[in-house]
């Protein structure tokens, strides 16, 4: 049983809102991944009193698990395209909810920050999966609506980790918010047994590039080292540049081993079809937007003597309109709008979102109003960038390019925080804030720039 995926029983198999089930489990994971994502911010502070270290420390805690997701999403995507996406999904519950237990135990910083990335382990395994999963369980014309689900279940998550993020760390202490995982993932692993539907399309020849994973390892780590040793770190200044040059040696020989490889950890032929690429540019920024504030609310709010659960409630705000747009956007929006449409007008409304975070105060009264309006817009961008980026992927290919969507949610995320920390320490104050600001605005623009340029083919998948 614990190389075989088990089928589902017959009476959940055959009713016609079994594709619902499965896409609901996956919510599971898309919960636990994004409420961790969203609540961790809120223990840099307790974490660099108990710990003695500073900002560009402590954001390793974040730093490190997204590194490792980043390096990990798409090999394990391509190893569960041909061993099982059930099988690989349900092991990540696994290893995830022990690390989460491990991180909650943890004695000292360079503990904790080497468990989350045994914890990055199995959120790769299920995030690699999720995408892939929700995508093959939806029946024709309904995957939209699928991605939809899964969306409100990182929204979901991601609107109540301010708020139980800023209550744990201000009543029980920085561990519980890592503890919190342990229950939501046991239930997940039992219910995935029974829900998830076993892979019906494998790939062939899933061999790994242990190569290539090294080499986009070391560039990313290196590129964000970089920024930390500019965030005050504490390594000599010149070490910045060696390290960026190091990113850039090692990206491009990352480009020009996937190019010459026959089993690329990224192929480039799907990145020059269907508008994959400047969709995954998009979800980069768009992910980049959605974090940074993470990091940027409670600093501002803490600089002005606001508690963390003070600041957490005022931040979910941001999550809570990603919520309301995942789950009630069909209803809200013209039917006649297309995905690509939805993608266009939730970019524009990120960028409206951020020249009102640019231009108005950064009070507590003032901004949940830019911020419900940024995740809203968000929300509204996000499941039809997706869908767009996964019509254009061959199915027997899913689990690889659910992959290299998330890896691109990875490296944005892993952008957001590294830069709002840079612009924070290069201009404390007001002004840091501001700057942080501009940077996510530019972004923003990014993000409209590629959706407005791109051409994108129309999804259509077959259900399994």
């Amino acid at each position: 049983m614990l190389t075989e995926e088990r089928a589902r029983p017959d009476r959940i198999r055959t009713r016609p809102w079994a594709w619902r089930l499965a896409v609901a489990t996956v919510c599971f994971g898309a919960f636990m991944g994004q409420l961790d994502a969203s609540i961790v911010t809120l223990t840099y502070q307790p974490l660099g009193t108990q710990f003695h270290a500073g900002p560009a420390a402590v954001e390793w805690v974040s730093l490190s698990y997204l590194l490792a997701l980043i390096a990990l999403l798409v090999p394990v995507g391509r190893f569960s395209d041909a061993h099982g996406r059930k099988l690989m999904y349900l092991y990540g519950f696994a290893v995830f909810t022990a690390a989460s237990a491990a991180c909650g135990l943890a004695p000292s910083l360079g503990v904790l920050v080497a468990f989350r990335v045994v914890q990055a382990l199995g959120a790769a395994l299920m995030q690699a999966n999720s995408v892939a999963l929700v995508t093959t369980s939806a029946p024709p014309g309904r995957m939209r609506t699928a991605l939809g689900m899964q969306a409100a279940g990182q929204a979901i998550g991601l609107a109540l980790g301010p708020t139980v993020g800023g209550a744990l760390v201000s009543t029980l202490g920085w561990r519980w918010v890592f503890l919190v995982n342990v229950p939501i993932g046991i239930f997940a692993l039992l219910a995935g047994q029974y829900l998830l539907p076993r892979t019906r399309q494998r790939a062939g020849g899933a061999r790994v590039d242990v190569v290539g994973v090294l080499l986009l390892a070391t560039a990313t780590t290196a590129a964000l080292l970089g920024l930390s040793v500019g965030s005050g770190l504490g390594l000599p200044v010149w070490t910045a540049a060696a390290l960026v040059a190091l990113a850039l040696g090692t990206g491009w020989a990352f480009v020009r081993r996937q190019s010459a490889s026959t089993h690329p950890l990224v192929d480039l032929r799907l990145l020059r079809s269907g508008g994959i690429a400047p969709g995954l540019v998009s979800g980069l920024c768009g992910y980049l937007v959605l974090f940074g504030p993470l990091v940027l609310v409670p600093v501002e709010l803490g600089r002005r003597g606001e508690s963390p659960l003070f600041a957490g409630l005022v931040l979910t705000a941001l999550p809570l309109g990603f919520a309301v747009a995942a789950t009630l956007a069909e209803r809200l929006l013209p039917t006649t709008w297309d995905d690509r449409t939805r993608a266009l007008s939730g970019s524009v409304g990120c960028v409206v979102a951020l020249v009102l975070m640019a231009v108005l105060p950064s009070t507590a009264a003032v901004l949940p109003l830019p911020l419900g309006l940024l995740g809203f817009a968000l929300g509204v961008f996000t499941p039809a960038n997706n869908t767009l980026v996964m019509g254009a992927i061959p199915q027997s290919s899913a689990g690889t390019g659910g992959g290299m969507v998330n890896m691109g949610r990875g490296m944005g995320t892993a952008l957001g925080v590294a830069a709002v920390t840079l612009a924070l320490h290069l201009a404390p104050g007001e002004a840091g804030s501001r700057a942080a600001v501009a940077v996510l605005l530019a972004f923003a623009l990014v993000a409209l720039a590629t959706t407005t340029d791109s051409k994108r083919t129309k999804a259509s998948h077959n259900g399994n």
